[in-house]
């Protein structure tokens, strides 16, 4: 009886040893911020996942805090984010529970730029032409990266220039106004934007280094995530898009089109990449 018994406990484990690993959920969370550097970024990998045979749930948040958050408690799977800079604080907090899945874009730049007619290039030459500009740097939404990095300019060029804080609508809406009629203008933008692709402005230069160089995008997910979705990582991985095609996306919805549109069309237009990305993911 006890050699049976031995034997059937050894049969038992020689099935568990053989049983196929545990399928992946078919369900990809996936969070975003609504900007509009991200969202062509999501909208684009998700259809791909979508192809691959995933049910895609997204959900929007308006600040990295609260994203990283639900990232890091695994309430979403996965969020695109850029980590070296823009959100290296919060990265850095949560990185313990995170893990980066791969690169999708390079080439975010933030700074402080001027309509390219007015004649100066470098933010040392500012001062000396603060009351051209009514002395001040037209800003966005305080809190944002690019107004803690845009106010320790001021700090470290000693600018004369009031920052002004505000809006992205605000901001543009000042940069258009500015453009039509010629006159000068300091603001504080990025790349991708349609208004780079609108309006002919130039960066600053920045000597001091104040500003982080161009900056990469990544995916990133929920510590364990690739481990146990393999196949949906490869997917994922197998995304890049180019910052310029973030950027004619964003324009096209400066025109009139959706963000679901310009993306559908982005993609309709691209249809050999992204047969080619297929191939790439396949197991």
């Amino acid at each position: 009886m006890k050699n049976l018994w031995r034997a059937l406990c050894a049969a038992a484990m020689i099935g568990v040893s053989i049983l196929p690993a545990r399928a992946e959920e078919k369900t990809i969370t996936m969070g975003t911020m609504s900007w509009e550097d991200l969202t062509p970024i999501t909208g684009i990998t998700k259809k791909v996942l979508e192809d691959a045979g995933y049910t895609v749930k997204v959900t929007e948040f308006s600040e990295w805090g609260i994203a990283y958050a639900a990232l890091a408690k695994g309430d979403i799977q996965v969020l695109s984010s850029q980590t070296d800079y823009v959100a290296q604080d919060y990265w850095d907090k949560n990185k313990n529970r995170l893990e980066k899945i791969s690169p999708v874009s390079h080439g975010l730049y933030q700074g402080v730029a001027v309509p390219k007619y007015v004649p100066i290039d470098s933010l040392e030459q500012l001062n000396e032409n603060a009351d051209k500009f009514s002395g001040k740097i037209i800003g966005i939404e305080p809190g944002s990266g690019l107004m803690r990095d845009t106010s320790n300019a001021v700090k470290d060029y000693g600018l004369k220039l009031q920052l002004v804080e505000g809006s992205t609508a605000a901001m543009t809406a000042a940069l258009k106004s500015a453009y039509d009629r010629k006159e000068w203008i300091a603001v504080t933008i990025w790349e991708p934007s349609w208004m780079v692709q609108k309006y002919e402005v130039k960066y600053l230069k920045d000597p001091k280094g104040v500003f982080p160089p161009p900056q990469s995008y990544y995916w990133i997910g929920h510590k364990g995530f690739s481990e146990e979705n393999p196949h949906a990582r490869e997917v994922m991985a197998s995304v890049y898009v180019p910052i310029a095609d973030i950027t004619a996306i964003n324009g096209a919805v400066n025109e009139g089109k959706t963000m679901d549109q310009a993306v559908q069309d982005w993609i309709g237009a691209h249809a050999d990449l992204i047969k080619r990305w297929e191939n790439i993911k396949k197991n």
